[in-house]
C-alpha cells in the first residue's frame, strides 16, 4: 500500500471508531443543530398567521425539496417552488443566477418578506448547499441587500 492508501485507511477507522464512542446526552445546541440539519418526522406546514421563524420550517423544508430534485437549481426553480407552496411571489426577491461575465455565480441568495422580517435562503458550491436564516427587514422594504434580479415570470 503506498503512503496516502494508508494513511486514507487509518483516517477511515478512526473516523469510525469515533462514532462508537458513547457521549453524554446531548446539549442543547447539539439538538438544535441536528434538527437544523435533518427534515422534520412531520412535515411541516405554511403558517399564514405565523412569524417568519414559525415559517421557517416550511420554507426549509420546500427550499431542501427543490435542491434534491434539481442539484443545479438556480432563483427561478427556487422561487418557482416557494410560490407552488404558497408563498406570495410578490414579497420575494433572487439574486442573479450570472455574474457580468456570464459565469455561474457561486451562491444564489433569495428572501420572502414576511411581515416584518425576512426568510432568507442562500444555495450553492461555495456555501456548501443550502442554508437559511430568518433577519429583519431592511430599512428600504426589502430583505436583500445589492442589485437583485426582477421576478417576472
Amino acid at each position: 500500500m503506498t503512503r496516502s492508501v494508508r494513511v486514507g485507511v487509518v483516517l477511515a477507522a478512526a473516523l469510525t471508531l469515533a462514532g462508537c464512542t458513547a457521549s453524554p446526552s446531548p446539549k442543547p445546541s447539539d439538538t438544535s443543530s441536528a434538527s437544523a440539519s435533518n427534515a422534520p418526522a412531520v412535515p411541516a406546514e405554511l403558517k399564514p398567521d405565523g412569524t417568519a421563524e414559525e415559517n421557517l420550517p416550511f420554507f426549509d423544508q420546500v427550499n431542501r425539496a427543490t435542491v434534491a430534485a434539481k442539484p443545479e437549481a438556480v432563483g427561478k426553480d427556487l422561487i418557482d417552488g416557494l410560490v407552488a407552496a404558497g408563498f406570495d411571489k410578490a414579497a420575494m426577491q433572487v439574486s442573479e443566477d450570472k455574474t457580468t461575465l456570464g459565469r455561474p455565480v457561486d451562491a444564489i441568495e433569495f428572501a420572502v418578506l414576511w411581515k416584518d422580517q425576512c426568510l432568507v435562503g442562500q444555495f450553492g458550491p461555495t456555501v456548501q448547499g443550502y442554508h437559511s436564516t430568518v433577519q429583519p427587514k431592511l430599512d428600504n422594504g426589502g430583505c436583500l441587500i445589492g442589485k437583485t434580479r426582477t421576478i417576472d415570470w
